[in-house]
């Protein structure tokens, strides 16, 4: 067995084991038997002080993270301000240009003496400080702002126990010693040793790549941080924190890829390679001819064989003529445009409650033109409470304390004395004391209000069926719709409850509780009645739920929990009402061309109720079960879709079978919610992912592109906003762009072909060309969006980005500048009567002048809305 050294620091503070030895035990190769050397996991607890049941003290975490280390990885130094100068001076063009300016200052002393002669190079090497600068200030801010939403990402909060209380905390904040509890969708964010917890499924093929799900228990108590909770709940001991654990050993071998180019951006990248082509073309055309006028002047004047210091500096001149219009014409402000909207909308997203987690997610959004919405939390507030109570034929609101003490009146104590029980026994919440003294229930919004109901009608059982062993529990997953414990009774015996979606638990149902609490059986004329008063809460908008026990004589571990025998206690409608503004969203999506269809694991009665309340169910639309599209034909299916509002009773897999269809059969692109771990296949499949930052499980967020932090539509509707705002900005940008690229051009090489000069010089074009590239793009991609864009149809899929109307505009205003400068160029002098020896220098001076206001003119224009 290998030795560790014990640090005095360890010793002084109480502490008798190593990190590197705690990683060691956890590490991948699960070598149980140097856990048991140890005493296993309560003898590892023992060694790093800290209580099973009560967790660590708070005032220990920050000896905890000095002497184990924080749960951080190692991050890469941030790139500097002169590492993005650097990057920018590698531009060959640029490095052509620097030649240029050397031979133009040398030619230029040695003709025309200091100071005149630095005049042409020292303006061209200013220009070029310029352009890299602003380039490099601009890639550095840049920079900076994806580090900040790279920042908020791993903004993750987890569960833990500390001095006897359950709380959040951030993942980074996590420390050796801590008690972490688990669920489903959770990423486990560091190595530990399992406590307690049933059914623990955990998924470790990042790591591993081992496919199949590993069952974590007492025997196997080995968790690893980065993989993947898929069923079941525990509690576990961290033992490894930040880049001890496995994954951050992984995770430190990796280099940063930096930021990934979305469609767009490879898009426009082609665009300027092909720009940059035809300004190659027009930039040799352009040299071939000024330099063949230069030497055919030359030999006729004074003949080849004479050359003089003026002739070389005169050549120098129209090759950097000739490279800086290749400079021009490489639109290399295209990609930068649509890196600083995007970056500037995720900004403002994320002010918004929007977190962007893939930069192509803000650019597709704003081609949507369907949304696939949750209704829990989504649509409506999340904030539950249980409005209306069926039990034993007896229908009652519950909605205070008068209604609940009535409720108590007319059901015998057996029935009362049951149900409550069910309910404290068979919960994945919990009541938790806070700092301030006062209790909360931890849990899902629907676990609370149940919980809340149960301590409402008896407070003071809490604690005594809370100290009721569970020997079996199946936690509540969306496929099996259905939360399921068996629990050993004081006096001998077991119970099992399970509670879920009523038509579910109905079908496990024999029997039913009566007034006094005796078991009878559950006729079909009773069980009709059920199934009405289901309906008739659905039908007020309630969420419905059922509970029910059976009694068992005995259960062994190799049992499976009971699905049929049940006896039906009670029907619960629990209200969520619909969050204020979410009408008036749904209303601006469907001006905008965007159809909004509800997809819920809900009754389907529930369903419609609050879809009409939100405006998404019309007199044309249909609401279906999930199942029903799996029964469909090809050819029904194409027919039914665009009917299809509502779909409840969903499962993961009927989700993702309405986005395949929309996307195959209609060519939709279709934004899709989602907040558990089964979602994932229909997040991964959609074009946009989004992600509930609150009900939302760690793996939903994890295959997401962006999480809207407040579970609120009406964000939503926010970013598909900002995602035509984008769109719409890099359009009127490339309009700017392509205009004065097509203009420089033509007026440099048709002034070289007729007059045999250039009007422009290099020092001129790249003036022209930091403005258009920087200051331009920052004007033109980073307007706001407004309530106009939310009334155009989106843009479909395989549109072409640059539209018939762009090019009208491109051309219209191309051939309007051309008219003026040319007819400067040419009849100029004579319209303006300017004569002497520096006619030709103002002429230029001019046709410069208006071609920097043709250009603010032109971003005048193409800074309204586009028509």
């Amino acid at each position: 067995v290998k030795q560790y050294h014990l640090t005095h620091e360890l010793i002084e503070e109480g502490f008798s084991i190593s990190p590197d030895e705690l990683a060691e035990i956890t590490g991948m190769r699960e070598d149980s038997t140097i856990l048991k050397l140890h005493g296993g996991t309560s003898g590892i607890s023992r060694k790093i002080k800290a209580s099973l049941q009560d967790g660590i003290n708070e005032t220990e975490i920050t000896t905890r993270q000095k002497l184990y280390g924080t749960n951080k990885h190692a991050e890469k130094p941030a790139r500097s301000f002169w590492m993005f100068v650097w990057d920018a001076l590698h531009d060959l063009t640029l490095n052509i240009l620097i030649v240029c300016a050397l031979v133009s200052l040398v030619v230029g002393l040695a003709t025309e003496g200091w100071p005149k002669g630095i005049y042409d190079g020292l303006g061209i090497m200013l220009s070029i400080l310029l352009v890299v600068l602003v380039t490099a200030s601009s890639d550095y801010k840049q920079s900076r702002k994806f580090m900040e939403l790279d920042h908020e990402k791993q903004k993750i909060y987890v569960l833990v126990t500390r001095d006897k209380k359950t709380k959040k905390v951030l993942i980074h904040d996590l420390v050796v010693g801590d008690i972490l509890h688990l669920s489903i969708g959770d990423v486990v964010p560091a190595d530990g040793l399992f406590i307690s917890g049933y059914c623990l499924l955990v998924d470790e093929s990042s790591l591993s790549g081992e496919s199949e799900p590993i069952q974590v228990s007492e025997e196997k108590p080995f968790l690893h941080g980065g993989s993947k909770v898929v069923d079941g709940t525990a509690k576990m001991l961290v033992t490894a924190v930040g880049s001890r654990t496995e994954w951050g050993k992984i995770m430190g071998t990796l280099s940063d890829s930096g930021v990934d180019e979305t469609p767009l951006q490879v898009k426009l990248n082609g665009v300027a390679t092909i720009i940059g082509q035809i300004g190659l073309v027009f930039a040799i055309l352009t040299f071939v001819v000024l330099l063949g006028r230069f030497l055919v002047n030359k030999g006729m004047a004074v003949g080849l064989m004479n050359w003089s210091a003026n002739d070389a500096l005169t050549i120098v001149n129209y090759f950097a003529i000739a490279v800086t219009i290749i400079v021009v014409a490489v639109p290399e402000g295209l990609p930068l445009a649509v890196t600083l909207s995007l970056a500037f909308a995720m900004k403002k997203l994320m002010n918004d409650k929007a977190l962007v987690r893939h930069l192509a997610a803000c650019e597709t959004m704003g081609s949507v033109s369907c949304i696939c919405t949750d209704k829990t939390g989504t649509l409506t507030t999340n904030h539950m409470i249980v409005d209306k109570v069926w039990i034993s034929d007896v229908s009652k609101s519950v909605n205070g304390d008068a209604k609940i003490s009535e409720l108590k009146s007319v059901i015998s104590e057996r029935a009362m004395a049951i149900l409550v029980q069910g309910i404290f026994v068979n919960t994945g919440s919990e009541v938790v004391k806070g700092d301030d003294g006062k209790r909360t229930i931890l849990g899902t919004p629907t676990e609370a209000a149940l919980l809340e109901f149960g301590l409402t009608v008896e407070r003071d059982r809490y604690t005594e069926y809370n100290k009721i062993q569970r020997v079996r529990v199946e936690p509540f997953n969306s496929v099996k719709k259905k939360m399921s414990v068996i629990i050993q009774l004081p006096n001998g015996g077991f119970r099992s409850f399970c509670k879920g979606a009523p038509e579910i638990i109905l079908e496990h149902c024999n029997d039913m509780l009566n007034g006094e609490g005796d078991i009878v059986p559950l006729s079909d004329m009773q069980k009709q009645n059920v199934l009405n008063i289901i309906n008739s809460f659905a039908s007020e908008a309630l969420r419905t739920l059922c509970i029910a026990f059976q009694d068992l004589d005995e259960f062994s571990d190799e049992q499976t929990i009971p699905e049929n025998g049940y006896t039906l206690i009670a029907l619960f409608g629990i209200k969520d009402p619909v969050r204020p503004g979410v009408r008036d969203a749904v209303m601006t999506c469907m001006a905008a061309g965007i159809t909004v269809r509800m997809v819920t694991g809900d009754n389907i009665n529930t369903a419609k109720a609050i879809a009409k309340e939100c405006g998404i169910l019309t007199e044309d639309g249909i609401a279906i079960e999930g199942h029903e599209l799996h029964d469909k034909s090809s050819d029904e299916l194409r027919e039914l879709l665009p009917k299809i509002q509502v779909m409840a009773r969903s499962l993961p897999m009927d989700k993702f079978k309405l986005v395949t269809s929309l996307k195959s059969m209609y060519q939709e692109v279709v934004a899709v919610t989602g907040d558990g771990t089964n979602d994932a296949p229909a997040l991964c499949e959609s074009d946009i992912g989004l992600a509930m930052g609150i009900a939302g499980t760690e793996v939903a967020k994890e295959n997401a592109d962006v999480i809207i932090m407040d579970d609120n539509f009406k964000t939503i509707v926010n970013v598909a906003r900002w995602g035509r705002a984008v769109y719409l900005n890099i359009q009127k940008f490339v309009q700017f762009q392509l205009t004065v690229n097509i203009v420089a051009l033509i007026v440099n090489f048709v002034s070289a072909c007729v007059i045999g000069t250039a009007p422009l010089t290099a020092v001129q074009l790249l003036w022209v060309n930091m403005i258009m590239d920087t200051l331009g793009a920052l004007a033109l991609a980073t307007e706001p969006p407004n309530e106009e864009m939310m009334k155009r149809s989106p843009v479909r899929r395989g549109d072409s980005f640059i539209t018939k109307v762009m090019w009208r505009n491109i051309l219209g205003q191309a051939l309007y500048q051309l008219l003026v400068l040319g007819t400067l160029m040419i009849v100029g002098k004579r319209l303006l009567n300017i004569e002497g020896p520096t006619a030709d220098k103002t002429i230029n001076t001019l046709i410069f002048n208006s071609f920097v206001f043709c250009q603010i003119t032109n971003y005048l224009l193409f800074s309204l809305r586009m028509r």
